[in-house]
């Protein structure tokens, strides 16, 4: 433990450094928010990134909202709505007076466009079923929308909460084409696409016309000039920049840096209670390696998820001894039991049963193969420090771990290829289901299903638990679904993260949100005091 705890000791040191010499401090006008990584794209039906959604929930609108609970659902560009009682058509009547950014009037036809754009096999999103079994999207005035499904889908309207389901201007993406969130963007949100410079920085401008936020915040209009959304991937120097003005706002915050942060008078330091975001490895599970279930069960036995935690979060957050959060919608206390826990004589117990015996170099050996996993990762502090603690646990009981760290840049591009053998990937959630039909879904390979699930039981459940609108039935679903994934050590859970954000005295009404792991959502109620 004691390179993590160095490292520890290095960062906290930077609280109290100086600022780089040179260094300008944040623009007046300007809320300068400080990120860890940058998306690839920022098109909303074709990413699924959280880095993705810090700029997409300013830069655009959805029909609805999501309240601070990540339950309740609020009125967004949508005001109203109604549901069939057979739960396959729901009814929007839409707000008067929203425009885009550049000054378009904002009708229902827009929302049409961009619902089905996202549903389009054509467009290749990565999470179509998030929008449900669509039979038809259509506009039946220029403020009533009708989405009618094939079949009912419990939870649409909080899937439509999310910055996939956002409206954007037809006449931009068709103008941009493939570079449409790369070169431009138009949207409907409080703030608008002024430039982007991949890895550095996204600056964005108050939309003067917004004022049609959602109703959990006080001011529906923004407060703020523009807003600079800044890369700086070194956890140190993110830190020495909050502390010393050149920067407004992260959450992005080294977790073991979080008690020196509270004792800084010019800081405050907020926590967001309901957060669902885990940390797993997942595991190709057609590879010759990864693919065999006594490897499998090996690195979950073998992974000591106690430690990690501690060396990840100290204290700030806990290991991940089950597929979902207990506290999750629909989350199954017995499926929880059948994830097998640390216990590194019981893995090499598991190994040297199935075969799997001790090569010259320690690392074991069957039918020719080498127990050598090639894992590829976005490039992060947290998967640093993680993939470190897991190499060498791994080691202890004869399984090599080729790391691959990626820039975020052409990391998600990586992690849609078949070159690997295993990953490991954040993601938020809001339950089971949603969980759960992100990443086992046949029809998800290959990504965000990078694991090759290909499962028809696993696919029907899915499809039940959807459709269900008796919600007994859709717990009993994802239940016995969470043991069979359990059975399967398809994941190797790790880790559950909090949600923290520090900001400084420059700043009035930062409060984290957390949905889809974003904090500052839709930049709301947030002013610049000088």
């Amino acid at each position: 433990m004691m390179r993590w705890l160095g490292g520890a000791a290095l960062l906290l040191g930077a609280l109290g450094a100086a600022a780089p010499a040179g260094a300008q401090s944040a623009p007046r006008d300007a809320l300068l928010v400080l990120r860890e990584i940058d998306a690839d794209r920022y098109d909303p039906a074709r990413t699924s990134s959280l880095a993705a959604g810090e700029a997409l929930f300013l830069l655009s609108d959805t029909l609805v909202t999501m309240d601070w609970d990540q339950r309740t659902i609020r009125p967004g560009l949508a005001e109203s709505w109604s549901v069939s009682e057979d739960g396959r058509t729901y009814t929007f009547k839409l707000r008067q007076g929203v425009t885009f950014c550049d000054g378009k009037p904002f009708t229902a036809k827009d929302a049409a466009y961009s619902l089905k754009r996202w549903v389009d096999p054509a467009t290749r999103s990565p999470v179509r079923w998030r929008a449900g079994p669509v039979q038809d999207i259509r506009a039946v005035d220029d403020h009533t929308l009708v989405y009618e499904l094939k079949e009912p889908f419990s939870e649409l309207l909080l899937q439509l909460t999310q910055y996939f389901g956002s409206i954007v201007d037809q006449a931009t993406v068709e103008r941009l084409g493939d570079n449409f969130g790369v070169q431009g963007f138009n949207g409907t949100g409080p703030y608008c696409w002024q430039s982007w410079t991949p890895r550095q920085e996204m600056v964005l401008t108050k939309h003067p016309r917004y004022n049609w936020g959602p109703p959990i915040y006080k001011n529906p209009a923004p407060q703020v000039e523009r807003i600079i959304l800044r890369i700086i991937p070194e956890a140190t120097t993110r830190l020495a920049a909050v502390q010393s003005g050149q920067g407004d706002v992260t959450q992005w915050i080294p977790y073991f840096a979080l008690e020196g942060l509270r004792r800084i008078p010019t800081l405050k330091l907020q926590q967001q209670p309901v957060h669902f975001f885990d940390h797993f490895l997942g595991f190709k599970v057609d590879k010759p390696v990864s693919g065999d279930p006594a490897i499998r069960e090996a690195v979950n036995l073998a992974v000591d998820k106690q430690a990690i935690a501690k060396a990840v979060f100290f204290g700030a957050g806990e290991a991940a001894t089950a597929y979902l959060n207990p506290a999750a919608l629909d989350f199954n206390p017995e499926a929880a039991k059948l994830v097998p826990q640390y216990d590194a004589a019981a893995a090499r117990r598991v190994l040297d049963e199935a075969g799997w015996t001790p090569g010259p170099d320690g690392v074991r050996v069957k039918d020719g193969q080498r127990a050598s996993l090639l894992l590829y990762a976005l490039q992060t502090a947290v998967n640093s420090t993680v993939m470190q603690a897991i190499q060498a646990d791994l080691r202890r009981v004869g399984i090599e771990l080729r790391v691959q760290l990626w820039d975020a840049t052409v990391g998600w591009g990586k992690l849609a290829t078949q070159e690997f053998d295993a990953f490991v990937m954040s993601y938020p959630y809001m339950s089971a289901t949603d969980a759960f039909s992100l990443y086992f879904p046949s029809t998800n390979r290959p990504t965000p299903n990078r694991m090759n699930w290909n499962d028809p039981e696993t696919d029907e459940a899915l499809r039940q638990a959807r459709g269900a609108t008796d919600p007994a039935e859709r717990a009993r679903v994802m239940g016995d679904l969470q043991k069979r994934i359990a059975e399967a050590n398809v994941w190797l859970p790790l880790l559950r993260q909090p949600l923290w954000v520090v900001s400084t005295q420059r700043v009035e009404g930062v409060r984290p949100h957390g949905i889809y792991g974003v904090a500052l959502y839709k930049g709301l109620d947030i002013r610049l005091t000088r």
